[in-house]
């Protein structure tokens, strides 16, 4: 008899669902968009109910496409986004918004803490800097806007935990995360002995009664209440999985687990990550804008640079440049266009800060640059597409120097889906670009770690080595490699230094 397993991401712009059979075949999967809400320039805020009601939903479809006995359902695992927090009240109930990295309402608060308090952050987190879109931010936003927090709120949650604590009709008493999403938080935790930090929260201002307990990511964490299981039409008392954060579970699936290994987590938020075995000094810098964590499985540990619109710079052109909304085909169109476009773009450049800017440049915000009459959407999307090649070459200067290998960099998730990307990918960073038959790689671990859990899989590691499958490698044409070059040199100079100035403007503009 068959055993199956239910793993779900609840990413930024939608919740994925898919039961896979003990062999780790995929039975069936579904994706359901989410609501993003942006009530003032540079804020974006969601309902997390959206979330909780997408897995249901996935579920649902699952178990009715699949056709499979509930019965043989084993186990439901999940993760979310590391960067994003809600403020739930003693029975669990939501009263915040899930604010996430893509929000900069807290860049004022991010600056004064700086600039005045004292830097502990890198000792124990491994994060010298303090970014506005770290959790412990929007926490203290919570405290000082949003009235009867203060009083009623209970616990501050991921929005994986969250569902999953759901699921297993959980208090907020019971709420938990695991030691992989806590590394998203960036700031108030010890890394390495994966706790919370008195310390850095009593610098914080969170009080330490709103932090949830930390868990392992096989933990279970409770059973599938009879609420919920009438709601999926499954039998209650399903283990519930803790899980993990999506880009530690998208990494385990890429079978990035050991020191010196590179991925491209390639979702709405463009993620560069490099494996290391412990907080290295080069990079946990102020100036890096470098975000250290701590991986799924035990003592593996991996920074990650950003462009936190980076695939929802993708989304944002389809939708409200080509007007082209929710249509996936025309994805394909625009590629078409591009590939028959040179490197470079005629010159053209695309700013990818949509939300705000990074380390050094945080007034950023997105713009095309150089456009002439003969530009055309072809063009445009290539410069899209090459604008995060050139913010993972700032990166990727950075792991070369500390030492980093990128001779091999495996991409995953749906940005992976475009052999075009992949290629620019692969010649900007002069680097092996590999792409795997697996591209939804975090459900997929979210199954395997469900397995472990009840004891259908004796070891992780394997398991996990056990579904990569390669299915191209992207190598770099040396040409194009040193073109990017010295377009890389151009471009540094007009956002990091000719443009501050007209950041700023634009800045007092937007907020006249």
């Amino acid at each position: 008899m068959a055993k199956y397993y239910i793993g779900f991401d609840c990413g930024t712009q939608s919740a994925k669902t898919a039961l896979y059979r003990d062999d780790m075949v995929c039975m069936a999967k579904t994706q359901i968009a989410t609501n993003l809400k942006c009530p003032k320039p540079e804020w974006l805020e969601m309902d997390v109910d959206d979330y909780l009601n997408g897995v249901i939903e996935g579920i649902k479809y699952c178990i009715e496409t699949s056709g499979i006995n509930p019965n043989d359902i084993r186990a439901i695992c999940g993760d979310g986004v590391i960067c994003g927090i809600v403020g739930v009240d003693k029975d669990l109930n939501p009263i915040t918004q899930y604010i996430n990295y893509l929000d900069s309402r807290t860049k004022e608060d991010a600056k004064w803490l700086n600039e005045n308090v004292e830097d502990i952050w890198a000792s124990e987190s491994g994060n010298a800097y303090v970014d506005s879109f770290y959790p412990p931010l929007f926490a203290r936003w919570f405290l000082k806007n949003v009235e009867g927090f203060k009083e009623n709120g209970a616990k501050l949650l991921n929005n994986g935990p969250y569902v999953l604590a759901k699921l297993a009709g959980l208090k907020a008493d019971d709420a938990f995360i695991d030691w992989a999403t806590i590394s998203g938080w960036a700031l108030g935790y010890d890394v390495i002995n994966k706790k919370w930090s008195e310390r850095q929260m009593e610098l914080l201002e969170i009080p330490m009664n709103m932090l949830p307990k930390i868990v392992k990511p096989w933990d279970i964490v409770g059973k599938l209440c009879d609420e919920m299981a009438e709601k999926l039409g499954i039998p209650s008392g399903i283990p519930i999985v803790a899980g993990a954060g999506d880009t530690m579970q998208s990494n385990i699936a890429c079978g990035v687990m050991e020191p010196n290994m590179a991925s491209d987590v390639a979702g709405t938020c463009a993620m560069f990550t490099v494996t290391t075995d412990g907080i290295n000094e080069k990079l946990s810098t102020k100036d890096s804008g470098l975000i250290f964590c701590s991986g799924t499985l035990p003592d593996t540990y991996f920074y990650w640079g950003y462009i936190r619109t980076g695939g929802l710079s993708l989304r944002w052109f389809r939708d409200n440049v080509c007007d082209k909304v929710d249509d996936s085909k025309y994805y394909d169109e625009l590629q078409e266009r591009a590939q028959k476009v040179k490197p470079g773009c005629d010159g053209v450049l695309f700013l990818p800060y949509l939300q705000g800017g990074s380390v050094g440049i945080e007034n950023a915000s997105g713009a095309f640059l150089n456009l002439t009459t003969n530009t055309d959407q072809g063009i445009m999307w290539r410069a899209v597409l090459e604008a995060i090649g050139y913010d993972y070459i700032y990166v990727a200067d950075m792991y070369r120097a500390a030492g980093c290998n990128l001779d091999k960099i495996i991409v995953t998730e749906g940005g992976s889906k475009s052999s075009l990307w992949n290629q620019i990918k692969a010649d900007m960073l002069g680097s092996e670009v590999v792409t795997l038959q697996n591209v939804e790689g975090a459900v997929l671990s979210d199954a395997i770690l469900a397995a472990y859990a009840v004891g259908d899989i004796d070891d992780l590691k394997k398991a996990l080595l056990d579904v990569v499958k390669v299915k191209r490698v992207y190598t770099p044409n040396e040409e194009n490699t040193k073109f990017y070059r010295r377009m890389f040199g151009i471009q540094q100079q007009i956002i990091r230094n000719d443009m501050k100035s007209v950041f700023t403007q634009l800045e007092r503009m937007r907020n006249l």
